[in-house]
């Protein structure tokens, strides 16, 4: 799978100029809602849980406001859930060129994820480095480090993305669970929240979960300027294994594309 991508780097970046291309090219409000969709749901979220639930948040938040706390895991959460979506439809949508050139399909994956990670990796890094400016925490000088984070964060928006895309391809319908499921791995992930106030009974079950290791590090690499810890291997290794596991399924179907669309 690695050396499909390398062989067809030129057809990847093709793909990639052209998924950044449909979404932004010649729309100054399209580039803009980018980053202005984040910012909006993060003062949504900043003003109900600071001036409604008013959540005080722990001595160990290093300090940090509810707003950069939010900011920090939400963009993030925003390139992984994005990605996922924009990848599971790339099949229907390529349904065309599918059909009239012969090309290996997971490419159009790759580029659906990867613009997705791109825009808003360009608008998480002006967020921080706004919270910066006004007096927020944030460690600035550890931004290459949250690479290490987001890279296999992309590795498994691949792998789902790529397994949703060949069963949305055959069903039809998957989008609507998926929907219905994003949203509920974003309420039980702890991006609007420290891992903290989950009740300890159940702390164990969602520390599990390996997007709630991805945004506690974050934070702690940010806003505390903790540095990589070996523990992190296990976060790159689930990521490859949702990774290798998602595109082996979409490739044992990926075949039968062209009898659905």
């Amino acid at each position: 799978m690695p050396a499909t991508v390398y062989t067809h780097r030129w057809l990847l970046a093709s793909f990639l100029r052209r998924e950044l291309g449909t979404r932004y090219a010649g729309s100054v409000s399209g580039a803009a809602w980018a980053l202005l969709n984040p910012l909006a749901l993060l003062a949504l979220y900043a003003f109900v849980f600071t001036m409604v639930f008013r959540v005080r948040l722990p001595v160990d938040s290093g300090g940090a406001s509810y707003t950069a706390f939010a900011a920090v895991a939400l963009w993030p959460w925003i390139m992984f859930s994005e990605g996922v979506v924009r990848g599971m439809g790339c099949i229907q949508d390529n349904g065309g060129l599918i059909r009239k050139v012969a090309f290996p399909h997971a490419l159009l994956v790759y580029a659906a994820v990867l613009s997705s990670f791109a825009v808003h990796l360009v608008g998480y890094v002006a967020v921080l480095a706004v919270l910066a400016a006004l007096g927020e925490p944030v460690h600035l000088f550890r931004l290459p480090l949250v690479l290490a984070y987001l890279v296999p964060l992309a590795l498994a928006a691949v792998g789902v993305a790529a397994a949703l895309a060949a069963l949305q391809t055959l069903l039809k319908d998957v989008e609507q669970v998926v929907s219905i499921g994003l949203t509920v791995v974003f309420y039980c992930t702890p991006i609007l929240y420290p891992l903290s106030f989950v009740p300890e009974s159940l702390r164990s079950w969602a520390a599990i979960n390996p997007l709630a290791s991805v945004v506690e590090r974050l934070r702690e690499v940010l806003l505390q300027g903790a540095g990589l810890l070996p523990a992190d291997l296990w976060l790159w290794l689930a990521a490859l294994v949702v990774w290798w596991a998602g595109l082996r399924f979409f490739e044992r179907l990926s075949p039968h594309f062209e009898d659905f669309l």
